[in-house]
Formats: structure tokens, sequence, C-alpha cells
């Protein structure tokens, strides 16, 4: 493994010394809009793991996406090659349709501290709830980027992450009872404490949540890429386009149904990635929106 590689796969042609803000920022975007957020491994017959050699081996020379636990581990250790004073937080995402958090931390995040300020850097959450640059850890500050306002509100012992979105507008009317559309100006992302993780903390959550019936991940097939105007999106055999237009306060939403034979030339035309194995795509019914 080394950062030549990554930053060639990401696009990065920034300084490797200046371990600023807007160097992190920097990074932070070029990853999201390269690196897919996705979990086809899993319904290509796959397992996904966490050892970081084979994730980079994924990611950056195979050019794949990953979930959380493959993108953020290999964000935080190019990080931390670079110097960056970075560490590992476990994150407990919301369920809407429970409304409340999952008692299991799942979502693996990076806290990143420069010139003793705190930031959380999570370049894998996908979809509209994808952070385009780093969050100032600072509670109730409304933090404007082009998904709209993220905010992380301190609450005793834990930390939220909601965000404030704006209405969908959707181009293709007969998607408009999609389950894949949320509809509500606010929702809540996740929850997660400062205490330090290592990777053996998500050993089990990984095993998990691939075996798992009711994890939502089992239940979707799902990779998405973030673009300068929004993102991409296919689930199952739904591929949507959505652009942000925060100037009219709305997101507009391109929404279609593919066929079995579109997926391989949609995966490698909008998203770059070429499956080595037949994907199974599957879209049964779980908590999750674009």
């Amino acid at each position: 493994m080394n950062l030549e590689e990554y930053f060639k796969r990401i696009a990065f042609h920034g300084s490797y010394d200046a371990l600023d803000l807007s160097t992190l920022t920097l990074l932070h975007k070029r990853h999201i809009m390269s690196i897919p957020f996705e979990n086809l491994s899993l319904h290509c017959g796959e397992t996904i793991t966490t050892d970081l050699q084979v994730i980079f081996d994924k990611l950056v020379r195979s050019r794949r996406g990953g979930w959380c636990m493959e993108n953020n581990l290999l964000f935080g250790w190019a990080l931390r090659e670079m110097g960056f004073d970075t560490t590992t937080l476990a994150s407990r995402v919301y369920n809407g349709l429970l409304k409340d958090f999952a008692p299991q931390a799942s979502h693996l995040i990076n806290k990143v501290v420069i010139d003793g300020k705190a930031y959380i850097a999570d370049v894998s959450y996908g979809v509209s709830y994808q952070v385009w640059e780093p969050l100032e850890l600072i509670s109730g500050k409304d933090q404007p980027q082009a998904p709209g306002i993220f905010r992380l509100i301190e609450k005793g012992d834990v930390w939220v992450l909601e965000k404030t979105g704006r209405k969908p507008e959707l181009l293709n009317p007969e998607f408009a009872q999609s389950g894949l559309i949320y509809r509500e100006p606010t929702k809540t992302v996740y929850c997660f404490s400062l205490s330090p993780r290592q990777i053996h903390h998500f050993l089990e959550i990984n095993r998990k949540l691939q075996i798992d019936p009711t994890s939502l991940f089992t239940n979707k097939s799902i990779c998405s890429l973030q673009t300068a105007t929004g993102f991409k999106a296919l689930i199952g055999w739904t591929y949507s386009e959505v652009t942000y237009k925060p100037e009219e306060g709305v997101d507009v939403f391109s929404m279609r149904d593919v066929t079995e034979e579109e997926l391989e030339g949609i995966l490698g035309e909008h998203f770059n990635v070429a499956l080595q194995n037949k994907l199974q795509p599957v879209n049964r019914k779980a908590n999750y929106t674009l």
C-alpha cells in the first residue's frame, strides 16, 4: 500500500505536506467523488473484510467502492500516513421505522484534529446524507454544504448528526410514491461517542451485516457516487440521478427502472465499477431512502 496509488485513485493533486483543513477538505471531496459507497460484493457472492490490505487492493487497485468499514478505514489510513491526528470512532445509525438508533455501532467514522479543533470526516454514508466536507465538532452549529445543512448536537456523552434538506422534485411522476424518497425536511442520521475504536471493535458487526436477514445491506444492493452537482445511485433495479438546486430550494430527482441486461453497463458508465462476479440485485423493503 502506498499513498501515491491512493492519491491517483482519487485524482488528488494537492500538497502532501500541508496538514491543514483545506487539504483535509480536498481529500474528503475527492474521495467521495471518486470511490463509490456500495455493498455489491455482498450480492456477488463475495465476503467483505476489514483487512486493510484487501480493502486497498479492492478500492484502489481494482477501482471498486465499498461500505463504511472499507471506505472510512482506507481514508483513516491515508490520513495517518500523511501525518494527520486521526482517531477512529463508531456510530449508531438512526432507524426511522423504529424511531431510535440501532443498538449496535455499525458505522465507522473518523475524527481529525487540526490546530486544536476537531472535525468529523465521513466519506462513506452515500446518497443525500453524504457530507461533502469535514464537519467541525461543535454543538448546534449549522454547517451548510451542497447536500443541505448538517448539524452536530451534543447530548450528554453522545453526539447526534442531523441534516436539513430540500424539497424533492421528481421528473418521473411514476416514482411519486417511491419508498426511496424521503419527504421530511430534517432527518436524524446517526449518533456517536468520542471513545476511540480499533478495527477489532467492528469485526462482529461487519460479519453480522452480511448474514442478518434484517440487515439493510442484505435487503438492498446499493451503489452511489457523489457528483459535482449531486449524486448518482443504483438501488436494486432503480437508477437515480439527483441534482442539488439550493438556489431554488429543491433537489431534482430523475429516476428509472433498468433491466438486468443494463446493470453492467450502468455500473461501468456511471460508477466506473467493473464486477468480477455476477450481481444479483435486490431491493426488498428496508429503512433506506435517497
